[in-house]
C-alpha cells in the first residue's frame, strides 16, 4: 500500500482521491482461470496513434473501419493510458507489465535486462510459438535501439539499417504497415505446429514525418497523419482477415492498442515526448476475447499499458510472475457487466490511477522530467510549476487549477511520488546507462529524436524534482519544436531549411550541443567547412565524451586538408566508440595521409573485421598494399570494393591496374572497360 504522510492535508476532495487510489495497488488473488486450451495471442501495437482518431472512441473521420469493426467483438477501454510517450520505452512496458523505473528502460538505448519479466519468455516456456514484426529501427535489437527484445522470440523480424545516399527509408529506418503485415502473414502461412502462437505486430507509419501511400496520400492531402491512420487501419484488416482466413480468429486472444499519441500544437508541443497531456498519453486499447467473450463492453474505469501483460498471461491460464506490477483487467471486464438491457454502454467499476513519466526532456535538452498522476477526476502534472485540471470540466487541461486547489495538488503530488517510489526496482541500484553508440544517436536523429552517445544524469526513483531545479519544458517547448524539424530536415538532406531553425535555437541557447552539431553537421554536408568548424568545436567542448562530437569535427578538419589535426579527433572517437567501424575507417584514413600506414592498416583490419564489405576499407586497403607492391594482397580487397559499390570509377580503375600487373589482362581490360562506361555515364549526368 501506498504509505500515508502524517503531515499531509488529506480533507474534503483530496482525501476522497487518495481513498480511491488505494484500490488499485494490490495485485488481485484470482488464479487464471483454465482453459480448455490455451488461445492463440495477437498483440498489434500502433504506433503513435491518438485516441481521438478511433472511430470506436468517438471520432467521425471514418479512419478506422477495420479496427472499429474488430472493436465491436471487443471489450474497449475508454479511458487506457500510456506511461511514457516514447516508443521503445512503453512498449517495454507493454511487454513487462512494469513500469519503466523498473525495468530500467526509460530511453532509448537501454537494455531490457535477462532478470526482468518478460511477456514472450513466459509464453515460449510455456509452450508457445513466438514471433514478431517491427515496423522500425526503435524496436530493433540488433541495428536499432532495442536491445534484448528479441529475448523469448524464436522469430524477431527488424533488420533495419542507416540510411545511406540514394536510399529510402522505408527500406533502412521504417518499413510500411503493408510490409509488416505482409511479412507476419508469410509467417502464419509457414507455421506447421499444433503449438499455440504469439504473434506481436508493430506497425509505426502514423509516426512522423508523415507520409502515406497512395491512394491516401491523395485522399488527406491536407491531413497525413489522418492519412497514415487510413493506411495503417487498412493494413490491419488484412491481418485481420488473414486470420479469419486461416481460422485463427475465433478462438484467439487478440490486443490491441497505442503505445502513445502524438501532439498537434495543443500545449505549444508538436510530435511526442515531452508532455503527458492526454494527446501523447491517453491511448486506443481493445481486448477481442477468445470465443466472442464480451463482446461490445465499454469499461471507462481507467487501465494502463502496464496491465496487458498480465491480463494476457490470465487469459492464457499463465499465472503473471510476483514482479510484474500492471494488474489483469480481466477481472474489471467480469465485474462491468452492463445492466440489462443497457449491452455496450460504458462502464465503470472504480477508479484506478494511473502514473506516467518521461525523462527525454532531461535526457535530450536538460530540462525538468516531468511526472503525472491521473486519478478521480483529476491530472495532475509534476514539474517546476506543478499543474492540476480537473478534467470533468476541463477535458483539454487548459486550466491550471494547482493554485487554487492546494489541498488536492499536495495529496496527488505525495500520491505521485509515493508510486514513482513503489514501482521503483531497488536491484537497479544505478541508472542503467543509455548504452547508445553514435550510430545508434544518428538513426535516432533520422527519426526526429534528440539524440546523443553521452548519458545525461538521471534521477533515481527516489529523486524530487524540486532538489535540481532545472528549466521547466512549458518555457521551452518551442525550441524542442524547432529542433525536431530540423533534425528530419538534416535526415531528408533539406539542410539549407535546417540551418535557420538550428540557428533560432541556439539564439535562445547557445550551449545546446545537439544543435551546435547538427548546425555543423548541416554546413559540412553542404561542404560549407569553414562555417562547420565553429560549431562542431563548441559542440565537442560542450560534450568532450561525445565520440560523435569528435567524429563530425574529425571529418571537417580532414575535408579542410588539417589532417593533423583530425588525427586525434578521430582517435577519441575510436576510444569512446571501440566497435564503430567508421571511425575506425576514418582514422585509417587520416593515418595513411600523414604517412604513418602501418597503423593505417591496423585499423582497416579492424573495419573490414566488423564490416567485411565496408566499400571505402577495401578500397583503400587494396590500394595502399597495391603500392606497396603486394598485388596479390591487394586484388581481394579491390575486388570486394568494386562489388560493394558497382557503381564506383576508382574501384574498376584501381582493380584494373592490379589485374593488368598480376598478368590477368583479360580482366584487366574488362575492368577498364567497365570504368571508362561508367566515367562517361557520370560526365553525361553532370
Amino acid at each position: 500500500m501506498i504509505s500515508r504522510r502524517r503531515n499531509s492535508v488529506r480533507t474534503g476532495a483530496a482525501g476522497a482521491i487518495l481513498a480511491v487510489s488505494f484500490l488499485l495497488i494490490a495485485r488481485p488473488t484470482s488464479e487464471a482461470p483454465p482453459l480448455a486450451a490455451p488461445p492463440n495471442i495477437i498483440l498489434i501495437t500502433l504506433d503513435t496513434t491518438r485516441a481521438d482518431r478511433m472511430g470506436f472512441l468517438g471520432s467521425k473521420l471514418n479512419l478506422t473501419p477495420n479496427l472499429d469493426a474488430l472493436a465491436s467483438q471487443s471489450t474497449i477501454f475508454t479511458r487506457a493510458y500510456s506511461h511514457v510517450p516514447l516508443t521503445t520505452a512503453s512498449h517495454a512496458t507493454i511487454l513487462t507489465g512494469t513500469y519503466p523505473q523498473f525495468s530500467g528502460v526509460n530511453d532509448f538505448g537501454k537494455p531490457l535486462l535477462a532478470k526482468i519479466p518478460y511477456l514472450p519468455d513466459i509464453l515460449r516456456s510455456h509452450g508457445y510459438q513466438t514471433a514478431a514484426f517491427v515496423g522500425s529501427l526503435v524496436l530493433d535489437p540488433v541495428g536499432g535501439t532495442a536491445p534484448g527484445f528479441d529475448r523469448g522470440f524464436d522469430v524477431y523480424d527488424a533488420g533495419f539499417h542507416s540510411r545511406r545516399q540514394g536510399e529510402d527509408r522505408y527500406a533502412t529506418l521504417e518499413r510500411r504497415a503493408g510490409e509488416v503485415v505482409t511479412r507476419a502473414t508469410k509467417w502464419l502461412a509457414s507455421r506447421h505446429s499444433s503449438k499455440p502462437f504469439f504473434l506481436w505486430v508493430h506497425v509505426y507509419d502514423a509516426h512522423d514525418p508523415y507520409d502515406p501511400p497512395p491512394p491516401y496520400a491523395s485522399k488527406y492531402p491536407k491531413a497525413p497523419y489522418n492519412g497514415e491512420i487510413a493506411y495503417v487501419d487498412a493494413s490491419i484488416g488484412r491481418l485481420l482477415a488473414d486470420l479469419r482466413n486461416k481460422n485463427l480468429s475465433e478462438n484467439s486472444l487478440v490486443v490491441a492498442m497505442a503505445d502513445h499519441g502524438e501532439a498537434f500544437g495543443e500545449h505549444g508541443e508538436r510530435s511526442h515526448g515531452i508532455f503527458l497531456y492526454d494527446e501523447t498519453i491517453h491511448v486506443p486499447l481493445i481486448l477481442k476475447m477468445p470465443a466472442q467473450q464480451a463482446p461490445g463492453k465499454r469499461i471507462s474505469t481507467r487501465a494502463g499499458l502496464v496491465d496487458v501483460a498480465p491480463t494476457i498471461l490470465q487469459a492464457a491460464g499463465i499465472a503473471a510472475p510476483k514482479d510484474m506490477q500492471g494488474e489483469s483487467l480481466l477481472e474489471i471486464i467480469k465485474q462491468a457487466s452492463p445492466r440489462p438491457g443497457e449491452a455496450g454502454t460504458s462502464v465503470a467499476v472504480a477508479d484506478r490511477p494511473v502514473y506516467a513519466e518521461t525523462d527525454y526532456p532531461r535526457r535530450a535538452f536538460g530540462w525538468s522530467s516531468l511526472r503525472s498522476l491521473r486519478a478521480g477526476k483529476y491530472l495532475f502534472i509534476k514539474s517546476p510549476r506543478s499543474e492540476l485540471y480537473d478534467q470533468s470540466t476541463d477535458s483539454s487541461a487548459m486550466k491550471n487549477i494547482s493554485a487554487t486547489s492546494p489541498a488536492v495538488r499536495d495529496t496527488l503530488a505525495a500520491q505521485a511520488e509515493d508510486l514513482r517510489r513503489k514501482f521503483a526496482n531497488p536491484a537497479l541500484k544505478e541508472a542503467i546507462s543509455s548504452g547508445l553508440t553514435p550510430e545508434q544517436a544518428q538513426k535516432l536523429s533520422s527519426l526526429g529524436y534528440l539524440a546523443s552517445d553521452v548519458s545525461a544524469p538521471t534521477e533515481s526513483s527516489t529523486a524530487s524534482i524540486a532538489e535540481k531545479p532545472r528549466p521547466d519544458p512549458k518555457d521551452r517547448i518551442e525550441l524542442a519544436n524547432v529542433l525536431h524539424d530540423a533534425l528530419l530536415d538534416v535526415d531528408e538532406q533539406r539542410y539549407e531549411s535546417a540551418i535557420p531553425g538550428l540557428q533560432q535555437v541556439l539564439i535562445r541557447d547557445p550551449n545546446m550541443a545537439a544543435a551546435q552539431m547538427q548546425l555543423g553537421t548541416a554546413y559540412a554536408r553542404l561542404k560549407d567547412y569553414k562555417e562547420a568548424l565553429p560549431p562542431l568545436r563548441r559542440a565537442v567542448e560542450l560534450l568532450p565524451d561525445s565520440g560523435m562530437g569528435h567524429y563530425e569535427l574529425g571529418l571537417a578538419l580532414y575535408e579542410t586538408g588539417e589532417w593533423q589535426s583530425a588525427a586525434p579527433e578521430f582517435e577519441a572517437a575510436v576510444a569512446r566508440a571501440p566497435r564503430w567501424a567508421d571511425a575506425h575507417f576514418s582514422l585509417a584514413a587520416v593515418y595513411a595521409r600523414i604517412d604513418r600506414v602501418p597503423e593505417a592498416l591496423d585499423h582497416l583490419k579492424i573495419t573490414l573485421d566488423m564490416v567485411p564489405d565496408h566499400y571505402r576499407a577495401n578500397l583503400l586497403r587494396g590500394r595502399i598494399l597495391y603500392l606497396q607492391g603486394d598485388v596479390v594482397g591487394a586484388i581481394p580487397n579491390l575486388e570486394q570494393a568494386a562489388k560493394s559499390e558497382t557503381h564506383s570509377v576508382e574501384a574498376h580503375s584501381f582493380l584494373a591496374e592490379a589485374y593488368a600487373q598480376s598478368g590477368n589482362l583479360e580482366a584487366a581490360s574488362r575492368e577498364r572497360a567497365t570504368a571508362m562506361r561508367l566515367r562517361s555515364t557520370q560526365s553525361q549526368r553532370q
